[in-house]
């Protein structure tokens, strides 16, 4: 493996482990046994290191999802999914997915163009499982929107409400969720 493939690892192991925000060279550099000197060598600065430990983020994220068991409906969809994000791993990349949103690094230059990938792989690992879970593929988009949304926002909830509040509302969006995909179903 490349040196720059395995610091680029260890980097995003550090930040799923200790987390995003506040992440500066010298300390996630002397953390993973090198030098802020290596680092800079090669990833030029922190923004393309920051960035590139997103895009790794992001590759490790939709690796997870493209693992996941079909479900039998959409609904059983949801539920697996919003299962999978509450474990890990795939609970600390969303994690430090929304710390990289939480400091404002995913709307600002040169991470947006960045991020704007990621996110289009991230939705098509969704729609690709939504579609395997039973959703036609003419609907699974807004499934998509619809499910990947609310289960960041639960994700985040997860700090002021416990399993079983959520477990409600996660069966009320995959209710939801199975009425757009099948909207000849609802009643």
């Amino acid at each position: 493996m490349p040196r720059r493939e395995q610091l680029l690892d260890e980097v995003t192991d550090h930040v799923l482990e200790h987390g995003l925000i506040g992440l500066t060279l010298r300390p996630v550099a002397a953390a993973i046994g090198t030098s802020d000197r290596m680092l800079i060598y090669h990833f030029e600065n922190r923004d393309a290191l920051v960035s590139a430990v997103v895009q790794r983020v992001n590759e490790r994220a939709v690796a997870a999802v493209e693992a996941l068991p079909s479900r039998r409906t959409v609904r059983a969809g949801v539920h697996g999914l919003w299962e999978a994000f509450s474990t890990p791993p795939l609970q600390a990349l969303i994690t430090s997915y929304v710390q990289a949103a939480a400091t404002g690094l995913l709307g600002e230059e040169p991470y947006r163009s960045d991020v704007q990938a990621s996110n289009a792989e991230w939705a098509a690992a969704l729609r690709d499982y939504f579609v395997r879970c039973g959703a036609p593929p003419r609907r699974a988009r807004r499934v998509v929107r619809l499910v990947d949304a609310s289960l960041v926002g639960l994700h985040v909830d997860l700090a002021t409400e416990t399993s079983d509040q959520l477990a409600g509302v996660v069966d009320d969006l995959a209710r939801a969720a199975q009425g757009l995909a099948h909207p000849e179903t609802v009643a």
